[in-house]
């Protein structure tokens, strides 16, 4: 079965034993938990140890699991700390953008060449490190993601596959979910209006009230055996409400399990 969770960006404006509650009353399987510095701290990756014991009780007492983490920033000494409270914690896959900048050779093999000997590391702790393609980074497209498939080899290396950044870089996600889908260990997913360069606002991130087709992509994605988290992430939430972030989470989780169930894959 897949497992559906939320990524706790949506519920910045709130701590995390007040996400976990909501997310848990959405529907949701599991939680992605955020450590997102300048955005959405529920894990201080710097003070980790401190929270391990509450993280994981709260979780426990919500009957969720951690799915992921996202960490975001391609930056070596933050993700070290990340592979290590992630395997204390309990937490499998640590997510990231590529960083530099969109058809700039010199930027792509720096950043991938940092993502293969973070992957590496990533496995010394049991974790896998996932990287999706970005808006103005690096790695943005179905190419660039195909190329750095092909030159990070580690099994402890995966795609992030995120429907929103793809749609804006003017491809089909579907389509191009097919040829990643053998690599790919996450799912970020989101609806997006309009063409971006932003994915709109959060309530238009909602799945189902955007402009991608996301039940061909959940169709794309049980048929090509894909068993990984599927993890909402909605940014720009901050300044809601938790009941308007609540119905944002609760909106999607019914979308997506309608989809899903219609495939036979819940």
């Amino acid at each position: 079965m897949i497992k559906l969770g939320v990524n706790s960006v949506l519920f910045g404006g709130f701590d995390f034993a007040t996400a976990a509650k909501h997310i848990k009353l959405s529907g949701y399987d599991g939680v992605e938990i955020s450590a997102i510095k300048g955005m959405c701290e529920h894990l201080d990756l710097d003070n980790w140890k401190a929270q391990a014991s509450e993280l994981k009780q709260i979780v426990s007492d919500n009957g969720l699991e951690f799915l992921s983490m996202e960490e975001a920033a391609l930056d070596e000494d933050r993700l070290m700390k990340a592979f290590e409270a992630g395997a204390e914690i309990g937490i499998p896959v640590v997510n990231v953008g590529p960083g530099g900048k969109s058809d700039v050779e010199e930027d792509f093999q720096r950043q991938t060449d940092l993502l293969a000997r973070m992957a590496g590391k990533a496995a010394a702790f049991g974790v896998t490190l996932c990287c999706k393609a970005h808006v103005g980074s690096s790695i943005y497209n179905t190419p660039t993601t195909l190329r750095a498939m092909e030159k990070i080899a580690s099994p402890a290396f995966g795609v992030d596959m995120d429907p929103s950044h793809i749609y804006r870089a003017g491809e089909e996600p579907a389509d191009a979910l097919r040829p990643v889908l053998g690599r790919t260990r996450h799912i970020h997913i989101r609806d997006c209006k309009g063409p971006g360069p932003s994915p709109g606002s959060p309530q238009l991130q909602a799945c189902g009230r955007g402009d991608i087709d996301l039940f061909r992509y959940c169709k794309v994605m049980v048929e090509g055996g894909y068993s990984g988290p599927v993890c909402l992430e909605v940014i720009g939430a901050n300044d809601l409400p938790l009941a308007e972030v609540s119905i944002i989470a609760a909106e999607s989780y019914g979308y997506l399990n309608a989809c899903l169930k219609a495939l036979n894959a819940r």
